[in-house]
């Protein structure tokens, strides 16, 4: 989904840095309070995993490409404003050091894949679990399909942006078909991988994840009743 130079034109791709600064701003803010000494090491560890995940690309159409996100999965482990981070990060790293994605582009990559992919599917996976059972095997199924969500909702977000000022000669209708329809598949693996990674996190070390904490809560109050 990297968008490249010139891909958007110039004020669309300000427009989307505003946008993206912004986000990053509030999720500095808002990392402070999901990170301590403990969950700090699981964030660089969360990083670096979506950098490595997201070096797989999958060509798609008029120069962009698809690969998968990791939004999801770094909200779930980390939190939602510390995955904003992680995202902005490999972005950055990506489009100075790799090439992929373009430096102008670099607020549409992050508003799109950082804020809109994170944002989405943190909502999505807040409200599957709050309707699914209070336990650790809740956790790993709500995260995957809120993967699968986020992913062409990404997708269809890029394609909004390229229909308001996409540069590229390719038909909108196109680029919709293209993006959507290829950001469907890559969701069904990033689910897969998602649901793999946080069920194997939450089964040894759940305490660390941020998207159990409701567990934790509830299972102090017992205590506290149990003593009580």
């Amino acid at each position: 989904m990297h968008v490249p130079d010139g891909f958007l034109d110039a004020p669309t791709s300000i427009a989307t840095g505003v946008v993206a600064v912004a986000g990053v701003a509030v999720a500095l803010r808002g990392a402070r309070k999901e990170l301590d000494d403990r969950t700090a090491p699981l964030a660089g560890l969360v990083a670096t995993f979506v950098f490595a995940a997201q070096m797989i690309n999958f060509p798609v159409a008029g120069g962009t490409s698809g690969h998968l996100l990791g939004g999801v999965l770094a909200a779930v482990l980390a939190g939602p404003c510390t995955a904003v981070l992680c995202i902005s990060v490999v972005l950055l790293v990506q489009s100075l050091l790799m090439a992929d994605g373009g430096v102008t582009a670099l607020g549409t990559n992050i508003t799109l894949m950082g804020l809109v992919g994170v944002a989405v599917g943190w909502l999505v996976f807040k409200a599957l679990i709050t309707v699914l059972p209070r336990t650790k095997a809740s956790v790993p199924p709500a995260a995957a399909v809120a993967a699968l969500v986020s992913v062409p909702v990404a997708a269809l977000a890029f394609t909004a942006l390229f229909a308001i000022g996409g540069t590229a000669p390719v038909e909108t209708g196109k680029v919709l078909t293209a993006m959507v329809g290829w950001h469907v598949v890559i969701g069904l693996g990033e689910a897969v991988i998602t649901f793999l990674v946080v069920g194997a996190v939450v089964a040894s070390r759940p305490d660390l994840v941020h998207g159990a904490r409701h567990l934790h809560s509830a299972d102090d109050l017992e205590i506290r009743k149990a003593a009580a």
